[in-house]
């Protein structure tokens, strides 16, 4: 199976010791919950000691996300580096033994199909995993947000006016059913 977002790594899994080494470049089109404002750059490099594969790589980019006060949208870089381990079994085919190793990831989430990594789902994990918790506007927590006060305010008076929509509402039942 050929897949541009696979990448095979069954050279590095079935001679140990061998470095595989990739730039990536990617919008994660088919993830809905991120914004990227700049494509997610970096590269990773896998290599097998034999019961494992090494991932490591180094990415950055810059997402739009939301203040958790306001609302207001936030533009901010996001770096990040990974370092993964996936455990490996059978014994490499350089050995001459007639077997084959191959990745065993014990990940509830699809990183692998066969020896080739999914590109996209490895980095969006690690996007994800570094996003910042509380990204906060200009404003931060310690001065007044005006857009998160007219928030509050809009939020109050919309309160008011369903309460004052009920009470109208039952003195006009309680005054029909008194006639």
């Amino acid at each position: 199976m050929k897949r541009d977002e696979l990448l095979d790594l069954n050279d590095a899994i079935q001679h140990p010791g061998r470095k595989i080494a990739v730039d990536i470049s990617t919008e994660l089109p088919d993830e809905a919950d991120l914004d990227l404002a700049k494509p997610l750059e970096g590269w990773i490099e896998a290599v097998s000691t034999g019961n494992l594969l090494l991932i490591e790589g180094e990415f950055k980019t810059r997402c739009v996300l939301e203040c958790p006060r306001c609302g207001a949208p936030i533009e901010q870089d996001v770096d990040f580096t990974m370092d993964e381990q996936f455990p490996i079994t059978g014994t490499p085919a350089m050995y001459g033994t007639g077997e084959f190793a191959k990745i065993e990831p014990d990940e509830p989430y699809e990183l692998f199909h066969e020896n080739s990594l999914i590109v996209e789902n490895l980095v969006r994990e690690g996007l994800i995993i570094n996003l910042p918790v509380q990204p906060l506007c200009e404003h931060g927590w310690e001065e007044p947000c005006p857009e998160a006060e007219a928030r509050q305010v809009a939020a109050k008076e919309e309160k008011r006016g369903l309460l004052a929509d009920h009470l109208e509402a039952l003195l006009r039942k309680e005054q029909a059913d008194g006639s």
